[in-house]
């Protein structure tokens, strides 16, 4: 009986340790993975985000030259 024992100890450590290693570390491996695209999309909506701001402020800009052609050197 202490040999049965042993053994189903030794097929454990062999068999069921292993896969649930290899699956845990594969399930972390793709949360990662979709954390890392979820920052990518996040950075693209910021970027878009800023893109569409300079694009205000540029025609901002070009409204008050055509406006007020010295307003930069009151700002100095």
């Amino acid at each position: 009986m202490d040999h049965f024992g042993f053994v189903l100890g030794i097929l454990f450590l062999v068999v069921v340790v292993p896969m649930w290693i290899r699956h845990h570390y594969r399930h972390r491996t793709e949360t990662r993975r979709a954390l890392n695209a979820e920052d990518e999309r996040a950075l693209d909506d910021l970027r878009a985000l800023a893109e569409r701001m300079e694009n205000r402020v540029q025609t901002l800009e070009r409204i008050l030259d055509a406006e007020s052609p010295g307003w930069r050197n009151k700002l100095s």
